[in-house]
């Protein structure tokens, strides 16, 4: 019975997967700006580390779950580093020839 509940979940959380990625590629297209990017590019990871844990749920094998953890924690460095950066581009002044 719980490999029945553990497929049905690992199907149902594939599906969102692949709807969320779909969503944050629409995000990604149209922008306009690149914190819209930088969420599209989240959206992603966060997606990949479903797939990991569905891989983990489908198989038994605990593996995908190291795997998963990894991706979560390179995906929340990147973001962190991906905000620095638009943080600094928004504040730093205008450095031209008339400043």
């Amino acid at each position: 019975m719980t490999s029945v509940i553990a497929g049905t979940l690992a199907t149902a959380l594939v599906a969102l997967a692949i709807v969320a990625t779909l969503l944050a590629t629409v995000r990604m297209v149209r922008g306009p700006s690149r914190a819209d990017r930088v969420v599209a590019l989240d959206i992603f990871l966060a997606a990949a580390v479903v797939l990991c844990v569905a891989a983990s749920l489908s198989t038994g094998r605990t593996v995908f779950l190291d795997v998963a953890v990894g991706l979560a924690l390179v995906g929340f460095v990147g973001t962190v580093g991906w905000a620095r950066l638009i943080e600094g581009s928004a504040s730093a002044p205008a450095q031209g020839p008339g400043a």
